[in-house]
């Protein structure tokens, strides 16, 4: 696998996990769905049940706006494992054209999106560094 085959896999995949640092330093890591618009990776809050409407990740990058996000392939035929990792800054927009683009590709994405559009903060990662394995 070479880096255009990484994030080609990275794109496709349907659910990555969001990884960011706590205030107080403790590691915190979510499911979330994506995209990838350019060089970056964007999901937003959406519309599913949460305890809050300030999440932790929200929080978390207000306070330090670095994070990760991890895609796998797990199989039982571990020849077909493979892993990609994206590193980087993040953005958060509530409005304008990036947070417009970011609902339309996650609308174009997951089917789930199309009769209720996430409205919540985009939170859009750089893509700063890409680190990748598949068993060989």
């Amino acid at each position: 696998m070479d880096d255009a085959e990484a994030l080609q896999r990275l794109a496709a995949a349907r659910v990555g996990r969001f990884a960011s640092i706590t205030p107080d330093g403790q590691p915190h890591v979510v499911a979330v769905t994506f995209a990838v618009i350019g060089l970056n990776i964007v999901h937003m809050v959406d519309e599913k049940p949460k305890t809050t409407h300030h999440l932790q990740r929200l929080q978390n990058v207000e306070t330090l706006p670095v994070a990760s996000l991890l895609v796998d392939h797990y199989d039982e035929d571990w020849h077909q494992l493979w892993w990609a990792r994206v590193d980087g800054e993040v953005t958060i927009e509530k409005d304008g054209g990036n947070w417009w683009e970011a609902r339309s590709r996650l609308k174009g994405k997951y089917r789930q999106y199309r009769n209720t559009p996430p409205s919540g903060p985009a939170i859009f990662l750089s893509i700063d560094r890409l680190t990748y394995w598949e068993h060989g």
